[in-house]
Parts: C-alpha cells; structure tokens; sequence
C-alpha cells in the first residue's frame, strides 16, 4: 500500500509538471541563479573548521574544530560588537515599522496624483548604494566645510568633531538608515491598505467613527498578518548588520567603533588585517544558525498566540 502511495504520488508530480512545463522552463534561470551563488557556496562553510591555507584550500587545509568560534568569542570585542548589532536591528525594525506604517496611512488619505509624487520621494533614497548616501553624510558632518557645522556656528554653538563623537552616533545612524530604507517599507504597507475592500470603511463611516478610530480598528488589525510576515522576516537578519551603512557612513573612522562597530565590519578588518579566512567564515556561520533560530522561534511564539498570522 504504501509503495503504491509513493507511485500515484510520483505520477501525479509527472502529470502536474507536464500540465505546467511552461512555467517551469521560465523558472529555470532563477533556480540556476538560486543553486549556483545560494547553494553550491554552502560548501565553503567547512572553512569555519578548518585551518585555512591558500596553499591547501578548502579541502586540503588541516580541521583545527571549534578554535576558529573560540578565537571571536573570547576576543574583547565580542560582546560589543554583538550588543551594538542586535541593538541597532532592533532599534531599526522598530523606528523603521513605526513610520512606515504612520506614513502608508497618510499616504492613504492622499490624492493619487500626489500619491506619485510623495512615492517618488521616499523611495528614491532606497536606490542610493551607501557609499552614495555615505558622501551625502560626510557633506553634512564634515568638521569645517560640513552643512551642520556651519549651521552650528550660524546660531552661535561650538562646532562638533562628528567624527570623534562616538556618542552621538546611535542617533545619526538610526536616522540615516531611515531615511534611506522607509520608503520601501510604507510602499509594501501602502499596497497592503489598498487591498482592504472599501466596504469596510463606508460601514465604518455609517457608525460615525473618525479617521483614527478607523485606522485603530480597521487598518491595523486587517495589516497585522503583513506586519507579522515582515517583523519574523527582518529577525531572521538580527545578527546581520547591513556593511555598507556601518562602514561608509562613520566612514570607518577608528574613534567610532565603540558605537558603530557591529560584526560584519569587525570581521572585514580582521579578514583584510589578519587574513584569517577560517575566523571570517566562522562568524559567518554563527550569524546565519542564530538569525535561523529566531525566524523559528519568532514564528513559532507567534503561532502559540494566534496561529493564522504565522509564516508556516
């Protein structure tokens, strides 16, 4: 009975991808593309138990264990660099979720001719690179000729050495990032409000509620799902920090790293510094198992509270 299962299973596989063979010979560049730079590189990752040599390579350099995880984890700078990255994703998801959501709903009260044009706006820094964006900022905080100093000394203030102020860069950094990546995410938002039927609303305006009671009652919970899909998303990457916003805007300025150094670029001075690949793949690999674990974990807490909002 059950090889007979396996065979009808099999030949109704056959006969849907006969039925849609189409589709799937478009797909193929995409899974090409999938298998050659997604899947075939895992096979680097045994260099995280290797000691590298480029003599050796990847299958002829000595295992040497865990000493490579040993070596980031016991270094000084691993607990900072681990505490500014989950703090500034944290801090990212959440100031970026906020106002992309505040400004979806604003969006939504607009005309549609200016709707484009406010669109427009807040997505063309999304396709700036950083190190665009990073000059942008160097124009603004640059000691003497930057904008901020000269508005500093318009109003009779010490001009500030933003590049030695590793204080006040928390703040810069959150801002920029915002700046840059908000659009995107008030364009998902705004779609997923211009899927909400309209019925809802006119029965809610017959009720005599307000654009917020609206907003609170309507537009947020029906978004929930959405937000749900994006937050285990953006969880997934909590150990990940985006390089190009960590390196170009501080613009790897030593005096900063006890605020803007994060993982990825401690591992990239240590990789161009030392050239210890092995250590490089190690934290590579740490980061990917614990963002795997909180997609799980996040996904999985969500689906104890209500089960329709989980991914899978």
């Amino acid at each position: 009975m059950k090889d007979q299962a396996i065979r009808k299973g099999s030949t109704g596989r056959w006969k849907r991808f006969k039925q849609n063979k189409e589709l799937f010979i478009l797909s193929l560049p995409a899974l090409i593309f999938k298998l050659i730079f997604n899947y075939l590189p895992l096979i680097g990752l045994i260099v995280a138990f290797k000691k590298f040599r480029f003599d050796g390579g990847i299958f002829g350099s000595p295992w040497n264990g865990f000493d490579n995880f040993r070596f980031f984890f016991v270094s000084d700078n691993a607990w900072r660099i681990t505490r500014n990255t989950v703090l500034y994703n944290l801090g990212f998801i959440a100031i970026t979720m906020v106002c992309a959501l505040i400004l979806a709903v604003l969006l939504n009260e607009l005309s549609s001719r200016a709707v484009k044009i406010y669109q427009t706006a807040l997505f063309l820094p999304y396709f700036l690179s950083w190190v665009v964006v990073g000059y942008i900022a160097l124009a603004f905080l640059e000691q003497d000729r930057g904008l901020l100093d000269h508005v500093w000394t318009f109003f009779g203030l010490e001009p500030v050495n933003w590049y030695q102020a590793a204080s006040r860069w928390p703040y810069i950094l959150n801002a920029v990032n915002l700046w840059k990546t908000v659009g995107f995410s008030t364009l998902v938002y705004f779609a997923g409000i211009i899927g909400i039927s309209p019925t809802y609303y006119e029965a809610a305006k017959i009720d005599g509620a307000n654009k917020f009671q609206m907003v609170r009652t309507i537009t947020l919970p029906l978004l929930t799902p959405l937000i749900i899909v994006l937050f285990i998303v953006a969880i997934g990457g909590i150990f990940r920090a985006d390089f190009g916003l960590f390196y170009f805007i501080p613009n790897n300025a030593s005096f900063l790293y006890s605020t803007t150094d994060v993982i990825d670029t401690y591992v990239f001075r240590a990789l161009r510094t030392i050239g210890d690949v092995g250590m490089s793949a190690a934290v590579g690999l740490y980061q990917s198992v614990v963002g795997f674990i909180l997609v799980v974990l996040s996904n999985w807490i969500i689906k104890k509270i209500n089960s329709d909002n989980a991914l899978w």
